[in-house]
């Protein structure tokens, strides 16, 4: 990513903040083992952004693994703010943008963002069209200064991914993707031929996790969970595909990192294909 080779299994610390991303964590401490056993465990990539909680995710970071490890590639998004209750906002602006990045350098302790994903905010319901220019100006501008490496797209539709590689180099997009959300097959492919990664968020359903019982058999005969089975399939659907799940428990954390070493026949990939296209 960004010239950088990373484990496929990284790590996604969305889960660290609060109940739907917003507030502190049930048990801090567990928060910072999490993140500190990631490290333990190989992991080289750490997904996050100051409206995570708002802030908190990026403090856990900092408390946890500051100084970072010189082979650890953090990456944050900018675009949205929190509103009261937790709503998210678009935080488009010139001023917003700049803001956001030099708050997270701030609270990261870092002096330059490897990478930022600029969040698309035009409808709060997934990827809405409307210019990506302005704001990737922006962060072009910003990466002009030396205050971030590199740019990425996160909740974008296929006409903003190619207008925002016309602006600038993107160098990851990010997106609802998993086994039965399955809307961006064509980017994928069309980024992979590029060489750009594609870092699905919510691989396991997010909020509302992936449920099949085609899923659970496979599971089964795998001597592994569904959810391990979901993301095997994520890594075996493309090879720019780099995985993000989110935990807040030591244990679970262990779990999505052994999904790497999960081998599915080519049988078990058309079955689980075909989850997304039954009725």
């Amino acid at each position: 990513m960004g010239g950088r080779s990373v484990n496929r299994v990284g790590y996604g610390a969305m889960q660290l903040a609060g109940p739907m991303a917003y507030g502190p964590p049930k048990d801090r401490a567990e928060a910072l083992s999490v993140l500190r056993a990631a490290i333990e465990s190989g992991v080289d990539h750490i997904d996050t952004s100051d409206y995570y909680g708002p802030y908190v995710t990026n403090e856990l970071i900092r408390d946890a693994l500051y100084p970072y490890p010189d082979d650890l590639v953090i990456v944050s998004k900018i675009g949205a703010v929190r509103g009261d209750g937790g709503s998210w906002l678009p935080a488009f602006e010139p001023d917003q943008l700049v803001a956001a990045v030099h708050d997270n350098l701030r609270r990261l302790k870092l002096d330059v963002l490897h990478a930022v994903n600029l969040r698309s905010m035009f409808s709060p319901h997934g990827p809405a069209e409307g210019s990506m220019e302005a704001p990737l100006t922006v962060l072009a501008d910003l990466q002009q200064q030396g205050l971030v490496r590199h740019i990425g797209l996160s909740n974008v539709t296929p006409t903003q991914v190619t207008q925002g590689r016309a602006i600038c180099e993107i160098v990851c997009v990010q997106n609802h993707y998993n086994l039965v959300h399955r809307r961006d097959d064509a980017i994928i492919d069309e980024l992979n031929a590029a060489g750009i990664a594609y870092v699905p968020f919510f691989p396991l359903g997010g909020f509302n996790p992936l449920q099949s019982e085609t899923l659970s058999e496979i599971a089964q005969r795998q001597a592994a969970t569904p959810m391990q089975v979901a993301l095997a399939w994520l890594l075996r659907r493309a090879p720019n595909i780099l995985l993000i799940p989110g935990t807040s428990s030591v244990g679970h954390l262990h779990e999505n990192l052994a999904a790497a070493e999960i081998e599915l026949s080519t049988a078990a990939m058309a079955a689980l294909d075909a989850i997304a296209a039954a009725p």
